[in-house]
């Protein structure tokens, strides 16, 4: 029986919607999946979003492979009784994270430092895979080599062929087989790079495939233009997952163009800042317009921030440091990532996606 299977319920264009299954576990596509980085989405419990109704959330395999260690999560019971999360997770390889640390890359792996206690590690693509074994996610991330753009052509191909001969390594490393493992595509801003690199990632055979290497630097445009140039050599049977975005129009735009799941750590950290996302644009809450306003941050959104307090109730705990504002302003953003995803999925069925992505676009161009 495979591990994984996705299953097209309808499309519209590139579009589609779907149902990943993994085991007796399920969830809709197109998802955004909350980012926990160290077991939890900083300023929300696991009861917060299991509440607003995800089914799926990212753990952070650099921190967590660092501190607790894997270890210790595994003596407890995995990384899902860890988090007190009992629904799916998925857990990256650490390879975004080296990549702003000043790493050192050859053929056997990466080498860095802890940001914890300066502790050197030396990981490989086989020790990703034992770590995130250990953690018991139930999708897992190969280890790949991401480059920080605007990069040179041969900086690209060296971190693509790097991340090629990575995922042959942790495909043969897999020895978990109740554990779906996903391959990453790379490439940068060059088509043919990544049309390459897909075709090689699919060619090796994973449960899924991830665009990775983008939001690192590039234009919008360039972005979108690499998305297509991927999403046509990725199999129709398989999950697509672009890494590490989250604003809602890339989301959208991505979506029209065959991307499946998503991930970020940008609705909580804006939130924890002050922003919130709306279907009218964003919203700083710190604006002193909103000192006496008594309407809540959306009218119509269902989160417990909206239902309960005004925005300037929000405002005065931002203004004297009370964390619980970042608390009720992360439910409000994942409540807005959440609804902006079952938007997308209800347009796809209703084949106005264009329209969708077109009313996303100008709320936040505002």
């Amino acid at each position: 029986m495979a591990i994984l299977t996705f299953d097209v319920v309808e499309e519209s264009d590139s579009a589609r919607n779907g149902v990943v299954t993994i085991g007796s576990k399920s969830y809709q596509t197109p998802v955004f999946m909350p980012v926990g980085t160290r077991g939890t989405i900083k300023a929300a419990t696991a009861k917060d979003v299991a509440d607003i109704g995800f089914d799926v959330v990212l753990g952070n395999t650099y921190h967590l492979m660092l501190r607790p260690g894997s270890k210790v999560i595994q003596s407890i019971g995995g990384l899902h009784k860890f988090a007190g999360w009992d629904r799916l997770m998925l857990t990256d390889s650490g390879g975004f994270q080296v990549m702003s640390l000043g790493a050192k890359f050859d053929e056997g792996g990466v080498r860095f430092k802890s940001i914890y206690d300066g502790a050197n590690v030396y990981l490989t693509p086989e020790g990703a895979v034992t770590t995130q074994e250990e953690i018991g996610a139930d999708i897992a991330m190969v280890l790949d080599v991401c480059t920080n753009l605007p990069a040179t052509r041969d900086q690209l191909q060296r971190a693509m062929d790097l991340t090629h001969a990575w995922a042959k390594r942790a495909r043969s490393a897999k020895s978990r087989e109740d554990q779906a493992q996903f391959g990453i595509v790379q490439g940068g801003s060059e088509d043919d790079l990544r049309q390459v690199s897909a075709q090689a990632i699919v060619d090796i055979g994973f449960e899924g495939y991830a665009i990775g290497g983008l939001a690192v630097g590039e234009s919008r445009e360039d972005m979108l233009r690499s998305i297509e140039s991927t999403t046509p050599f990725l199999p129709n049977d398989r999950p697509r997952y672009l890494m590490g975005v989250g604003d809602p129009v890339g989301v959208v735009e991505s979506i029209a163009r065959g991307v499946d799941m998503f991930d970020c750590v940008a609705p909580s950290r804006l939130a924890r800042h002050g922003g919130a996302l709306t279907f009218q644009g964003k919203v700083h809450v710190k604006n002193k317009k909103y000192e006496e306003a008594d309407e809540p941050i959306e009218m119509g959104c269902p989160c417990l921030a909206c239902q309960r307090f005004p925005i300037a109730l929000i405002r005065h705990l931002l203004l004297v440091g009370e964390s619980t504002a970042g608390t009720l302003l992360t439910i409000h953003n994942l409540t807005f990532m959440h609804r902006l995803v079952a938007g997308a999925r209800s347009a796809i069925r209703e084949k106005s996606l264009d329209r969708y992505v077109t009313t996303i676009r100008s709320a936040y161009a505002r």
